[in-house]
């Protein structure tokens, strides 16, 4: 397989990690207005793409394929709750 295969491939997989990242942090910066952000917003970013590559690929390990809903349903979840402690979203802000 060439090396352009494998790299289409693996952006095609991580592809819904770094959406859903991008997604949480324009939607966490535009809904709170005014508050000062813990850590800067290409740091939030990272991170929230970085726990949901790790979830992407747990659930590949777990399930042996890529796309299962359990797993789509485990990065939802893994990636909203990282974007809740870096904003520290049980102060209620």
């Amino acid at each position: 397989m060439p090396a352009t295969d494998i790299l289409i491939h693996v952006l095609n997989f991580i592809a819904p990690a770094i959406w859903l990242a991008c997604l949480l942090t324009l939607a966490a910066r535009w809904m709170a207005r005014g508050v000062s952000a813990v850590l800067p917003w290409p740091l939030v970013w990272l991170a929230v793409t970085a726990v949901g590559v790790a979830t992407l690929l747990a659930g590949l390990w777990l399930t042996g394929r890529d796309g299962k809903m359990a797993t789509y349903i485990a990065l939802v979840l893994a990636c909203g709750s990282t974007q809740w402690l870096l904003s520290r979203g049980w102060r209620g802000g």
